[in-house]
């Protein structure tokens, strides 16, 4: 480990203390993610889902964390309250590791002071228990109440801080919709009275019509119990309106981190710029004619300069090569903000990208020139099923997927005919017995 590291690197520690670490403009740092990878599967079939991630997190403030579906930001918050292991990197909760393997003591710690709210409620809900049980079962495992009343008034206060009722308090989950469902893994969080909350996609099972009253209530919290949020979304219109500073993951990787009004006037990012041009205008005629601007990532060339994470100034860190920082900063530094949704002028919408027009586009849904789905192959696997299958599979790995499927069929009707002749020929030795 070098020098920098071992300064930067979280102390371990049996208890965490009562703040974090300060930052050089005097904020608190209440969560830390330096260098952090998450992999699942092992050897060849290992998927690196989160590369070399790194932000902070101060207290009192809402970090958002955008991008496509399958892009990470779930895995990363499923990371921070200690469900997904690390492959490198690590974690760091006021200034003290809480990645790997560490004391009890301060795993019950990090339970208690981090709490989330997850994407689906029906399968983070236990079907078997009341909706009683469901909230007060933190308060059970950390006797944060004083006496029954205690916690009966503390459960019916929150239920009724989520816009449900107390004799709510006796159903089960299955009696419920899945917008209310949300509200309950909401209160299950928040009567715990937590420090950070990762909320993840908290109001995408909500109606349209409960949507603000469920951001203002997380407002509302954060405002009394200066509360932290990780908060994990992919609606850009919802993320400026709730987010102090934004972070954009694209394919598991951090490209950009800004505070939320300067990552929408500056999206120096080209993935960033395409995120907010697919935000909806509430203007169907202006919605038809907008100009959409396609990420397109075989634009950056990384073969010989490789990208780093940079601070180009005002808070603003991007991903990019030398040449693209110097771009992004010259076009920082011009302080014009960047126009990522245009508006053509009754003609068809064109899909822009920062590819040249004269540039060939492979057909990626062309099949390769001998996946044919011949017949004969069917024949050939109904035949001999066995061989069928195997050469099925070496099709699928050459991407041939037409002959896999031909072999497959083969194969399967072959086996049922040899099963069919097995059960006649058992059936007649069997008569033949009696």
């Amino acid at each position: 480990m070098s020098e920098n590291e071992k300064k930067t690197a979280g102390v371990r520690a049996n208890k965490l203390p009562e703040h974090g670490p300060t930052d050089e403009n005097g904020r608190e740092i209440l969560l830390s993610l330096k260098n952090v990878d998450i992999t699942f599967g092992k050897g060849e079939d290992a998927v690196r889902a989160v590369q070399d991630a790194s932000f902070d997190i101060y207290r009192g403030e809402t970090f958002s964390l955008v991008g496509e579906s399958g892009s990470g930001k779930t895995t990363i918050g499923r990371a921070v309250i200690r469900v997904n292991p690390l492959a490198k990197g690590e974690i760091d909760y006021k200034g003290v590791r809480i990645s790997g393997k560490i004391p009890h003591s301060l795993d019950r710690e990090v339970i208690r002071n981090i709490q989330m709210v997850f994407q689906d409620p029906a399968a983070s809900l236990n079907e078997r228990a009341t909706v009683d049980y469901i909230i007060s079962e933190g308060l059970y495992n950390f006797h944060l109440f004083e006496n029954e009343a205690d916690r009966v008034r503390k459960v019916e206060d929150m239920i009724n801080a989520v816009g449900l009722l107390p004799e709510h308090l006796t159903r089960y989950p299955h009696e419920f919709s899945g917008g209310q469902r949300q509200r309950i893994g909401i209160a299950r969080a928040m009567v715990m009275e937590p420090e950070l909350v990762v909320a993840d996609e908290p109001i995408s099972a909500l109606d349209v019509s409960v949507r603000a009253q469920v951001l203002n209530l997380m407002k509302k919290f954060q405002r009394e119990k200066n509360l932290t949020y990780l908060f994990i979304a992919h609606d850009l219109s919802v993320v400026r309106f709730i987010s102090d500073r934004i972070g954009v993951i694209y394919k598991g990787r951090i490209v950009e981190v800004a505070d939320s009004e300067e990552l929408f006037n500056f999206p120096l990012h080209p993935y960033t710029r395409s995120l907010i041009s697919a935000i909806p205008i509430p203007d169907p005629q202006l919605e038809k004619n907008k100009v959409l601007f396609t990420y397109d990532p075989s634009v950056h060339d990384y073969s010989v300069e490789k990208p780093e994470f940079v601070c180009i100034g005002h808070n603003h860190w991007v991903y990019g090569n030398k040449k693209e920082i110097e771009e992004y900063r010259a076009v920082r530094d011009a302080d014009v903000p960047l126009k990522a949704v245009t508006i053509s002028n009754g003609a068809q919408p064109e899909h822009h990208t920062e590819v040249e027009d004269d540039i060939p586009v492979e057909n990626i849904t062309q099949p390769p020139v001998h996946d044919t789905g011949s017949v004969w192959y069917t024949v050939f696997s109904f035949l001999l099923p066995v061989l069928g299958i195997l050469l099925g599979l070496l099709f699928k790995h050459f991407k041939h997927m037409r002959n896999f499927r031909a072999c497959r069929k083969g194969a399967i009707a072959g086996f049922v005919v040899i099963a069919v002749i097995i059960v006649l020929f058992l059936l007649m030795l069997l008569l033949a017995v009696i």
